[in-house]
């Protein structure tokens, strides 16, 4: 049996699902609402990808998502690899998505660092590639 961590609530076995779950649900099912439960309400994105002049906390992340859910209705994450260690839940992810406004499908891949305390998403830390566009097998164009 593994050991709950004292700064996330959770083993590491539960933080990596929590994470997995929250990627799936989050993301993939559009469902930006889980964001008020699964991350903390003082909850820092540090992504690289965030845009200027997002709210803090949950609110910043919800509509961060929403609005690329908005421009992008089959966003997709797959998880490629997942490391977990102490309260921090590492993640190489693979993107694919469809512009609305262009119909052209864009992949990208990413590594994002996850810290948990008390159950829910405390902290974010995130590399995305530059999306870049692809066929429909997913073969690189240009």
């Amino acid at each position: 049996m593994q050991a709950i961590n004292e700064k996330s609530g959770m083993t590491l076995a539960e933080a990596r699902e929590f994470i997995r779950g929250h990627f799936e649900e989050f993301v993939n099912r559009g469902n930006v609402e889980i964001g008020r439960v699964n991350f903390a309400s003082d909850f820092v994105d540090h992504g690289a990808d965030v845009p200027p002049g997002m709210p803090p906390g949950p609110e910043g992340a919800i509509q961060y998502v929403g609005a690329a859910l908005r421009r992008f209705p089959d966003l997709h994450v797959t998880i490629e690899d997942m490391i977990a260690e102490g309260d921090r839940v590492v993640v190489r992810n693979h993107w694919t998505a469809t512009d609305s406004a262009s119909g052209k499908r864009l992949e990208f891949r990413g590594i994002v660092i996850w810290r948990i305390a008390n159950r829910q998403i405390a902290e974010r830390w995130a590399y995305l590639e530059a999306p870049h566009e692809v066929d429909r097998r997913g073969e690189a164009l240009g």
